[in-house]
């Protein structure tokens, strides 16, 4: 058991089980041993691979998008633009080299990175030279203005709470983790009531689980506020569904699956994104229905840059080049897993590539 767990154990022996939101806090945030303040998790020396770092064609597609949403809604001049979790800087990267061909675009632009992790700020500055970042801890920090704003695979590594439907008349079980003393274990809490779960009593049953992304909530408020506000867009783009449905827990360690209890501190823990909640809260900025990743960039020309680009490649690195293709937008890879939302203010242009909101509730005919 790592030094993390081990902490873990003795604080479930003196105060009791804790919430997969708690575990997923320690793991991930803890100053000491948390998986993000020590360590840069990203490329082959690392656990996991981004979009951003699978090729350049992404961060090119993402910038040439953003560039056309601003060009569409006037050009405005000063903007913020802000990334939530911005990795190693890579994705960053490609989008100011892309977009130095937009008259106008980076002379308006304000760059913000909200960034919590010391050794990931390092590496940002590092892929950005040239350019002076501001670094924020918080979302709300961000300065006022007209605000474009990215978030890949952001809200997957916000903690979760996960609840078990009883049979019991509408009441759910939170699942927890306590301890046998040498390990962690899985275990319930008493049957409760959960206000914030009424509504999934339409589309649940008994024994069914269904995760809560308590964090990701403000942090979608404050979005769609600052861009009905002060105009913008966002562009989310991340592993789920419409609504949350199943156990989506997932520990990954030296790019291979792992159980989330073993190793607390030194596997990176994420979960499947909830869009609908998103939406919601997103609210008066209009949110448009999920588009599959594939799609999106698909849409985009994405095939036709791969093929401009392979016309200069040949042997490991054409071959390279085809599967990062490949792997970025087939559906048995992230095309289909990875979804993709926009939010713009309610009378800006359509978000181009995107599927339009559905009536009455953005989205709700995503799947």
């Amino acid at each position: 058991m790592t030094p993390l767990g081990q902490r873990l154990i003795a604080r479930i022996q003196r105060m009791g089980p804790i919430s997969v939101a708690e575990f997923m806090t320690e793991c991930l945030l803890n100053p000491r041993d948390g998986y993000y303040p020590t360590r840069d998790p990203l490329g082959a020396a690392g656990d996991f691979t981004t979009a951003p770092e699978i090729s350049q064609m992404f961060g090119e597609i993402i910038g040439l998008w953003l560039a056309q949403v601003w060009m569409d809604q006037g050009r405005p001049d000063p903007f913020v633009l802000a990334e939530l979790g911005p990795g190693r800087g890579t994705l960053m990267a490609d989008i100011l080299r892309v977009t130095r061909m937009i008259p106008g675009f980076h002379q308006a632009l304000r760059l913000c990175l909200v960034e919590a992790s010391p050794v990931l700020r390092v590496a940002q500055r590092s892929a950005l030279p040239g350019v002076t970042p501001e670094f924020f801890d918080h979302i709300g920090d961000l300065p006022d203005g007209p605000f474009f704003l990215i978030a890949n695979e952001f809200f997957d590594a916000l903690p979760i709470r996960q609840f078990i439907r009883a049979k019991e008349a509408d009441l759910w079980h939170e699942r927890q983790i306590g301890t046998d003393g040498s390990r962690l274990m899985w275990g319930l809490a008493p049957l409760a009531d959960i206000a914030a779960l009424e509504e999934r009593l339409e589309d649940t049953a008994p024994g069914q689980m269904v995760e809560l992304n308590a964090p990701a909530i403000p942090i979608a408020e404050e979005i769609g506020r600052r861009i009905a506000t002060f105009g913008g867009a966002a562009l989310i783009l991340d592993y789920g569904n419409w609504q949350s449905l199943g156990d989506t827990l997932q520990a990954v360690r030296a790019h291979a699956f792992s159980d989330p209890l073993d190793n607390p501190g030194e596997a990176d823990l994420t979960a499947h994104v909830a869009f609908a909640p998103l939406a919601r809260a997103a609210t008066p900025a209009k949110a448009t229905a999920l588009t599959p990743q594939g799609v999106f960039l698909e849409r985009l020309g994405i095939t036709a840059r791969a093929q401009a680009l392979a016309q200069k490649l040949s042997g490991p690195a054409l071959e390279s080049h085809i599967a990062a293709h490949r792997r970025l937008t087939h559906p048995e890879e992230m095309g289909t897993v990875f979804k993709v939302m926009g939010l713009s203010p309610a009378a800006a242009p359509p978000l181009p590539a995107l599927e339009p909101a559905a009536p009455n509730v953005p989205g709700d005919d995503a799947t």
